[in-house]
Parts: structure tokens; C-alpha cells; sequence
């Protein structure tokens, strides 16, 4: 019933994750009744995506295509003896953000999950712990998702950089409830994390 350029529109568009069929119509409608611009400016910007950008072959941090490393890796003021490990590249902006930590990054690229069919050797563990002796590292920080894959991964992690050096310190984010959540909207893992991370008063 529908025109099929606008049709094909709405394809695309519902393929995206968390897009359903009425969002993806209304995001449609909405390119076909703006400027047209507006649409070349996304087209132009999805076209040059994948030549823009590439993965840090040290960090697997997202950077452009002309360089060489990751720039916060590059950086001289960034202690490269501290390592914080994340599952997603986007993970790296919450952090920085915070404004608080000097270190460099390490992006694993998922965290083990079978039933997705991710097994360890599909991450970056590996080059994690070429990096540990590359770059004397002194201390790796976990910073997996608070999620049973996450707290897989992070056992995972411990194991294998404890038996990789055993004179390398490795922690991890603290756990707990965030500020302004009531109890009974936690989840299990939160709570529990809560209660293995209490502190004394």
C-alpha cells in the first residue's frame, strides 16, 4: 500500500536494534516530509561510516582511519601501566566522562556469553595479555557489565591474567546500589554486589 522507496525506508529502518515497525514508519515519514538535506546529511554520514572508521590495533578502541593508535593510548600524560578493561568500544566515553581516570583502555569486544555462541578466544584476552608484558603493566581494572556475562567474563579475566603474572594487580569497579534507587527496584546482581561491597561506617 505504501510507496516502495518509502517502504524500503521503513525496512532499513526497523532492522535497526530497539527500532520497532511504528518507530520505524515514523522516522520514515519524518526523512520524507524534512528537507531533503536532511537525508543526504544521513546518507553521506552512514556512507562514510565503515572507511571512517576503524579499531585501535593495541586498545580495539574506535578511531579514525588515518591513525595509526588510539589517542588516548598515544597520549604521554596517560599512565600506560594502568589498563581498564571494557566490553564496547562506546564503554570508553562513559569513563571518560567521569574525567577521573589517567590510564589507558583495552576494549574486549562482547563478553562470554555460550548461548550467543561468544567463547573466549572471539575476544581481545589475548592482546590483553601481550599488553600486560609489552607495556609492564602494573595494574588491570575490570570493568565488564554487571550481568552474568559480564561476571563471567571478569572470573575469566582474573584467572588468566593471575596465571599469565603473578606480581600484576587486578581490580575492579565498585558494585553496588546507585544513588536514588530504592531496594525494590535493584535487580539480584545489583543487590548482590551491594552486600559483598558493603562498607564499614
Amino acid at each position: 500500500m505504501l510507496p516502495q522507496a518509502l517502504q524500503a525506508a521503513i525496512d532499513a529502518l526497523g532492522s535497526l536494534p530497539g527500532v520497532g515497525p511504528r518507530t520505524a514508519e515514523r522516522y520514515a515519514y519524518y526523512l520524507f516530509r524534512a528537507n531533503p538535506k536532511q537525508s543526504e546529511a544521513i546518507s553521506d554520514a552512514l556512507s562514510n561510516l565503515h572507511d571512517g572508521v576503524k579499531l585501535c590495533p593495541k586498545t580495539f578502541a574506535l578511531i579514525d582511519s588515518s591513525e595509526e593508535v588510539s589517542p588516548l593510548y598515544d597520549d604521554p600524560n596517560r599512565d600506560k601501566k594502568t589498563v581498564l578493561v571494557v566490553e564496547e568500544p562506546l564503554d570508553i566515553f562513559a569513563i571518560e566522562q567521569t574525567k577521573g581516570y589517567h590510564g589507558t583502555y583495552h576494549v574486549l569486544g562482547g563478553a562470554v556469553s555460550p548461548i550467543d555462541g561468544i567463547t573466549p578466544d572471539q575476544l581481545h584476552i589475548r592482546e590483553l595479555i601481550d599488553r600486560v608484558d609489552d607495556d609492564d603493566v602494573s595494574e588491570v581494572i575490570i570493568a565488564t557489565n554487571p550481568s552474568v556475562e559480564g561476571e563471567s567474563t571478569a572470573l575469566l579475566l582474573e584467572k588468566m591474567l593471575h596465571d599469565a603474572s603473578s606480581d600484576l594487580k587486578i581490580t575492579r569497579l565498585a558494585r553496588g546500589l546507585p544513588l536514588g534507587v530504592d531496594l525494590s527496584y535493584a535487580d539480584q546482581i545489583t543487590l548482590s554486589a551491594a552486600l559483598e561491597n558493603r562498607t564499614k561506617l
